[in-house]
């Protein structure tokens, strides 16, 4: 293998396992606020991608993606409004079938609206065939683009759970729901906000890699797996270690096509679940029990 060759796969291992580690955040969030494991969260990703292709037909591209952030965040918003606020102490097992289930209504109603053709956003610039050199490599512009808005996201949530009092209070209902509540916190909307904030992550991950990876109404549930994957890699609960497990994953399957066909390559992310769920189920960054927003 080359040098040159060498930091091709590498760049696009960080593009790809940058978009895992975006979706294993938005698992994150979601957890630490509420104990639930969206396994809905692939599905933003693709709303993402599809609804701000829709709207580049009437609507230049940087707000044909910011609409599209928007209408998935409402989405996220009702999905956690009508099928989950009203339960009350659901069981572990009934939370991953519900959010099993909206993944399937979501996925079929793409279908129904979109269809089974495949979709793109234009590039953020130039176009498919437009590289910038970095040394004696040739990158796409827009693998530059996912790498950068995807760590500025990363980053911008660190700060916001910090710093921010409406990230102290989805922090104090992480650490203790009921202590929160007593300290005049609205649980409940923080809830609905973890949802919004998830699914506007995962739209804007969508949008950014749909130029170079495309997009389809199917795409979510590989997603999904693979955020978990990352998820649990990283340690459940804890974000910045799901974003380095998410670079290690894709790091691992750009290079492992040199081995394998690349037919083979999702199925590296279930063995990796499988290995890591039966030797360390707490991951390998996390501790045995969840590390909480604390660790963001």
């Amino acid at each position: 293998m080359t040098i040159d060759l060498f930091f091709q796969y590498l760049l696009a291992g960080i593009s790809y396992g940058i978009i895992y580690g975006i979706v294993a955040v938005g698992f994150n969030i979601i957890y630490n606020t509420t104990g639930i494991i969206n396994f809905a969260q692939g599905e933003f990703v693709m709303l993402g991608g599809m609804i701000a292709v829709s709207l580049t037909a009437v609507l230049p591209l940087p707000l044909a993606v910011a609409g599209a952030v928007l209408i998935t965040m409402v989405i996220g918003a009702l999905m956690e409004i009508i099928f989950i606020r009203w339960l009350d102490n659901p069981s572990v097992l009934r939370m991953i079938i519900i959010t099993i289930g909206l993944s399937i209504l979501t996925r079929e109603a793409a279908l129904h609206i979109w269809g089974e053709n495949i979709r793109s956003l234009p590039y953020f610039y130039g176009d498919e065939l437009t590289t910038i050199e970095i040394g004696s490599v040739r990158v796409p512009p827009q693998i530059l683009w996912v790498i950068g808005i995807c760590s500025v996201m990363v980053a911008g949530l660190s700060l916001f759970f910090k710093i921010t009092p409406l990230g102290r209070e989805m922090r104090a209902c992480a650490a203790n729901r009921t202590a929160a509540t007593l300290c005049g916190i609205n649980a409940r909307n923080m809830v609905t906000f973890s949802f919004m904030l998830s699914a506007g992550i995962g739209a804007l991950a969508g949008c950014v890699m749909s130029p170079i990876t495309y997009t389809q109404y199917d795409i979510g549930t590989g997603l999904a797996i693979k955020g978990f994957t990352v998820a649990i890699l990283g340690g459940l609960g804890n974000s910045l270690a799901a974003v380095a497990a998410g670079l290690l994953l894709g790091v691992i399957e750009a290079f492992s096509i040199t081995v394998v066909p690349l037919a083979f390559q999702d199925a590296i992310a279930i063995t990796i679940l499988l290995i890591i769920l039966f030797l360390r189920p707490h991951g390998i960054f996390g501790s045995s029990e969840a590390a909480g927003l604390k660790e963001f």
